[in-house]
C-alpha cells in the first residue's frame, strides 16, 4: 500500500519541480482526497468561480473589445506638446484594469519616447490585474481605487519630473526585448468551445447566487448541482492554467501568459480569466487551510494587527507579477483587511510591468518601485487614519 502511493506521488513531484504551476492542481487534488477538507475544497473552488471566474470573464471580454477600439498614442509626441499632458496620459494608461498600459509607457521610456516622470506616474497608477478582479466582485471600490491611482500616480509623475532632469535615467540607446508567445496554446484553444457553451448559464447562475436566489424551487438537489458544476469548472480552470506554461520561473507563476498567435481577443480573455482565478483558488484554498487546519483566525489575526495591514500590502506590492496582488484584493473582498491596505498595495503594486523595466531598465525600475512605495505610505495611512 504504502508502495503503490509512493509511486504516484513521486511523479507528482517531479512533475511540480519541472513546472511549479502544477504546484495549485496537485494540492486541490490532495484536498479533494481527505474527508476533512473535501467539503471545504469544493465550496472554495465553486465560490471562486461564481463569485470571480465568471465576473472576471465577462468584464474582460467587455474590455477588450472596447479597449480595441482606441488606438495607441505615442508618448514621445505628448510629451513634445507637454510634459504635463504626458505625465497625465500615462496616469490614464496605468489605471486601465490589467498591466497593457503600464508595459506600453515601460517599453516606450527604453525607446527613449517617454521620460521618467511617466514610468513613475504610471507604475504608481496601474494595479495590474488585480484591477479586473475588485471591478468585477466590488465595481464601486475598483473604480475609488483607479480614481485614486489616477490621481497618485499623475501628482507624483510631474513631481519626478520637476525634481530630476529632463532625461533623467532614459537609456542612452533604444532596447528592444523580444516578444514571447503563450508557451503551450493547444488546451488554451482546447477550452474555447467549452468557455463558449458555458459563460452565459455560468453569468445567469452567478448573477441568481449574487442576489441569493433559491435554486430549491428547481430541484431539491440544485444547490449540490451548481456547487459541483462551479468546482469542476474551476479545476479544468486551473488545470488549463497549469498547463499553458512551462512555468519555471517566478515570473511564469506570477504574470499572465504572453498573448497567442496569431492574435485573439477572445483567448486573451480566457488566458486572463484563468490566471486571476488560479491565484484566487491559491487565495480560498490557502484560506480554507490556514483555517480548518492551522485553526488560524484570520479575522481576528488581522482585527489585532489592522495596524500593520497597509505596510503589508504595500511591502507586497513591491513585489513584480500580478499574483501576490491578486491575494491582497482577494484579502479584501473577503474582509479581512481594510480599504487603507488595498490602496496602498494598489500605488506600490506594477504587476507584469516591472518584469521588462527589471529586464531593460533595471537601475530605472529600482528607483521608480522606491519612489511610488512613498504615495503607496502616505496614502495607505492616511486613509487607514480616517477610519478607511
Amino acid at each position: 500500500m504504502t508502495l503503490s502511493l509512493a509511486k504516484p506521488l513521486f511523479v507528482s513531484l517531479n512533475l511540480v519541480s519541472q513546472n511549479k504551476r502544477l504546484f495549485l492542481p496537485l494540492v486541490v487534488l490532495v484536498c479533494l482526497c481527505l474527508p476533512s477538507l473535501q467539503l471545504h475544497t469544493i465550496t472554495a473552488l465553486s465560490d471562486a468561480f461564481f463569485q470571480v471566474t465568471v465576473f472576471v470573464a465577462v468584464t474582460l471580454l467587455l474590455y477588450y473589445y472596447v479597449i480595441d477600439k482606441f488606438p495607441q498614442f505615442e508618448l514621445n509626441y505628448l510629451r513634445s506638446k507637454s510634459p504635463v499632458l504626458e505625465v497625465l496620459f500615462a496616469s490614464v494608461l496605468g489605471a486601465l484594469p490589467g498591466c497593457g498600459g503600464a508595459i506600453i509607457v515601460v517599453t516606450q521610456f527604453t525607446k527613449r519616447q517617454a521620460s521618467f516622470g511617466a514610468v513613475t506616474a504610471v507604475l504608481a497608477a496601474t494595479m495590474g490585474d488585480a484591477a479586473f478582479l475588485l471591478l468585477a466582485t466590488k465595481p464601486k471600490e475598483g473604480l475609488l481605487i483607479m480614481a485614486i491611482g489616477l490621481t497618485v500616480g499623475t501628482v507624483t509623475g510631474w513631481l519626478v519630473n520637476l525634481l530630476h532632469q529632463n532625461r533623467f535615467l532614459i537609456p542612452e540607446k533604444v532596447i528592444t526585448q523580444e516578444s514571447t508567445e503563450c508557451t503551450s496554446p493547444f488546451l488554451i484553444n482546447l477550452s474555447k468551445p467549452l468557455w463558449k457553451v458555458t459563460l452565459i448559464p455560468s453569468f445567469i447562475i452567478a448573477i441568481a447566487i449574487a442576489v441569493n436566489a433559491d435554486f430549491s424551487l428547481i430541484t431539491k438537489d440544485a444547490d449540490l448541482i451548481v456547487s459541483y458544476f462551479g468546482a469542476a469548472m474551476g479545476i479544468i480552470v486551473i488545470t488549463v492554467w497549469a498547463f499553458s506554461n512551462k512555468g519555471q520561473t517566478y515570473q511564469d507563476i506570477t504574470s499572465e501568459d504572453k498573448k497567442p498567435s496569431p492574435p485573439s481577443k477572445f483567448i486573451k480573455v480566457i488566458q486572463d480569466t484563468h490566471f486571476v482565478s488560479a491565484w484566487v483558488v491559491a487565495s480560498f484554498m490557502l484560506f480554507e487551510i490556514l483555517i480548518n487546519v492551522v485553526g488560524l483566525d484570520l479575522h481576528h489575526w488581522f482585527l489585532e494587527n489592522v495596524y500593520w495591514a497597509p505596510l503589508i500590502a504595500l511591502c507586497i506590492g513591491l513585489l513584480p507579477g500580478c499574483g501576490p496582488q491578486i491575494i491582497v484584493t482577494t484579502l479584501y473582498i473577503q474582509g479581512y483587511i481594510p480599504f487603507s491596505a488595498l490602496a496602498a498595495n494598489a500605488i506600490s503594486n506594477d504587476g507584469d510591468a516591472l518584469f521588462p523595466a527589471i529586464a531593460m531598465a533595471p537601475k530605472a525600475a529600482i528607483i521608480a518601485t522606491i519612489y511610488t512605495a512613498i504615495p503607496a505610505f502616505i496614502i495607505g495611512y492616511g486613509l487607514y487614519f480616517v477610519g478607511l
